[in-house]
């Protein structure tokens, strides 16, 4: 796999901030995404708390999974594409979290998740064939499946506000991931229609489930 230099670029800057928000506390908070924050008119939070992890282990996981999906991505659409996948994956997670939690004025959240699961949504759209191996799983099973029970997960995480985890902007970012493949590959639809169908499920799901008060 050969590492474009956008993504050595965007890992770089991901391991950079984080870094300076371990060591930094007033760095952190400044940066981070907070509702208080953003509600004042801090709107950059949106941005920058996508480049900063709570720790190392939490970044790790976040690059590697980037390192292992952006070369699909950008085979497809090329570099500059990719990081616009990306950054509008980024914005869309943020923005899904403050729909959701606008009225919680001390929620909070960092990392890389939103913009990393879109481009992982991105890449199992673009190669829905694609098999992946999981730590937890002794045989691969197909990118679609996962794709499709994780964000299945995240709703429930949602719902059930599962764990310390921003299921909001992992899911959010997913679904920038896949609206911004469908803008530059509509051909997809038509090569591609059950797969479009079945990793629109998940998003359709929650949209009735938030109409209904039920999330």
């Amino acid at each position: 796999m050969n590492l474009n230099i956008v993504v050595l670029v965007l890992i770089a800057a991901n391991v950079l901030i984080s870094i300076k928000g371990f060591n930094d506390f007033s760095f952190f908070e400044k940066y981070k995404f907070h509702i208080g924050g953003i509600r004042r008119g801090e709107q950059i939070r949106m941005l920058t708390s996508g480049f900063l992890h709570v720790d190392t282990t939490h970044l790790f996981f976040n690059m590697f999974t980037l390192y292992f999906f952006a070369d699909e991505v950008i085979y497809h659409f090329g570099a500059t594409s990719f990081l616009i996948v990306y950054i509008v994956s980024l914005v869309a997670g943020s923005l899904l979290a403050l729909f959701f939690h606008k009225d919680e004025y001390h929620y909070s959240a960092v990392g890389a998740s939103g913009a990393v699961t879109g481009i992982l949504y991105a890449a199992i759209l673009l190669e829905p064939d694609m098999r992946l191996g999981l730590i937890f799983l002794p045989i691969p099973i197909p990118a679609y499946v996962f794709g499709i029970g994780y964000l299945l997960y995240s709703i429930y995480g949602m719902k059930n506000k599962l764990g310390n985890i921003g299921h909001t902007a992992h899911f959010g970012g997913a679904v920038g991931g896949y609206l911004t493949t469908l803008l530059f590959k509509p051909s997809l639809i038509t090569e591609h229609t059950l797969m479009v169908v079945l990793l629109a499920i998940p998003i359709i799901i929650l949209f009735i489930l938030e109409k209904l008060g039920k999330i």
